[in-house]
């Protein structure tokens, strides 16, 4: 069989269910699928492909999987840093959005976070924003992956002046985007538990039960929303929810901060996701996660980003170092969070955490080619003993050489081939020249 395109000379990290780990192997690709994995022995010839991709000794892996974003705020990057959350949000963030969020804004900030993203190795994103529609069709030009939710939210939003259209629009949205590509998955956010009421999280998560949609929400992020749901709910962000009918394996939870033991074992009952930040939750100071406890609960715990306006960047690698480091210290034991875990969360488990694990995530036949290059012939990546740690530990994204999305091959050599970047780039200094001014 000639295969349409054969990825070799490299280490093979397939982050398959036993962590397989081939020294010298060859991924070959047909219909964008992935159709088998082989470890080259001695001198034996490399299968045939119509296009051969030789990754130079470096390291093969699944593309990584971002478990949240807010694409579109890569315009306000910088624009408010060192502030607290409430401060940031409701001073900064919101104001910033009514003046500067339109069709065309969306369109280009979510350019530029794909670009970013995809250059860095993430191959697929879970976003959460408004003019969503917009966010998909930047995702679909650019070639990555995607779950993404139009945004719910119980005030005047972009693209939703009336919030009493909220449901219907993130509703019209899904339709709308439900055929597009195989590789968009439309979704529903709704903010968090303390911007929408009980009936807009109700009617918003029966529509996506309705449609088989992850439902996305924030929520337990700050001591302030725990505090806030004991007075008004009398009782915990997490426990509120479950009340109401929100948990179920199709809900991710995101930042999931400040929980008591009840939560979490609620969380595990339910099977319900989590997304964990945790650079974006040192950044605001939100807190710790308990995603030791969560883990050893056996909840399905993802690695996110959050958006660049809170982070400022969209490196998983760097987000996987952090985590991993975050949680030692927390603990006061560096046995915990060890590498597996961590690459794990960027990659099968953030599949999982999105309903895309039978997709993406690992290296198997019968997955979709969903592939990332690391070049090693750098002087931080020498030399390697375990491969697994050097991603964790070591690397960031300006390593990553190649990265290819169901079989068609996006970044090679570092070069982004599917969209014009210097013309992004020029077009979100111009947007962001217009918010400078105002």
């Amino acid at each position: 069989m000639v295969f349409d395109l054969v990825i070799h000379n490299g280490v093979i990290l397939t982050v398959n269910r036993d962590f397989d780990i081939i020294e010298d192997g060859v991924v070959c690709i047909k219909n964008g699928e992935i159709v088998k994995i082989v470890a080259r022995s001695n001198d034996s010839p490399v299968p045939e492909g119509d296009e051969m991709l030789d990754a130079q000794g470096g390291i093969i892996m699944p593309g990584l999987v971002n478990t949240h974003t807010h694409l579109p705020m890569a315009l306000f990057r910088g624009l408010a840093d060192d502030l607290p959350l409430s401060v940031w949000l409701n001073e900064w963030i919101f104001p910033a959005e009514a003046k500067h969020i339109n069709p065309e804004s969306v369109r280009f900030g979510a350019l530029l976070s794909c670009a970013e993203m995809i250059l860095s190795g993430t191959t697929t994103c879970c976003d959460g924003y408004f003019y969503e529609d917009v966010v998909a069709a930047a995702v679909d030009e650019i070639g990555m992956r995607g779950v993404l939710g139009q945004g719910v939210i119980d005030f005047p939003a972009p693209g939703v002046p009336d919030p009493a259209d909220n449901i219907k629009s993130a509703v019209a949205y899904a339709e709308k985007c439900q055929g597009l590509s195989h590789r968009i998955h439309p979704s529903i956010f709704c903010h968090s538990p303390y911007t929408c009421s009980e009936e807009t999280l109700k009617r918003a998560k029966a529509a996506a039960d309705s449609r088989g949609l992850v439902f996305q929400i924030h929520v337990a992020e700050t001591r302030d929303e725990y505090v806030r749901s004991q007075t008004e709910h009398r009782t915990t962000p997490v426990k509120y929810l479950d009340r109401i009918g929100i948990l179920d394996p199709n809900t991710l939870l995101v930042h999931a901060i400040w929980l008591d033991p009840d939560d979490i074992e609620i969380i595990s009952k339910r099977n319900a996701k989590v997304s964990h930040n945790p650079e974006s939750n040192m950044k605001l100071a939100s807190g710790v996660a308990p995603v030791l406890d969560l883990l050893m609960a056996g909840v399905t715990v993802g690695l996110g980003t959050d958006g660049c306006a809170s982070n400022n960047d969209l490196d998983l690698f760097r987000e996987m170092d952090t985590a991993a480091k975050l949680h030692k210290v927390n603990a006061l034991d560096s046995t915990v969070m060890n590498t597996r875990t961590v690459l794990n969360m960027a990659t099968i488990g953030g599949a999982k955490a999105i309903g895309l694990d039978g997709v993406i995530g690992s290296l198997e036949a019968g997955k979709q080619a969903d592939v990332v290059v690391v070049d090693t012939c750098r002087p931080h990546l020498v030399p390697i003993y375990n491969p697994a740690s050097q991603i964790v530990y070591a690397a960031n994204g300006q390593d990553v050489r190649d990265v290819v999305v169901s079989g068609n091959i996006l970044v090679r050599d570092r070069e982004l081939l599917t969209v014009d970047l210097e013309d992004i780039l020029e077009k979100v200094r111009k947007i962001s020249d217009d918010i400078k001014k105002k």
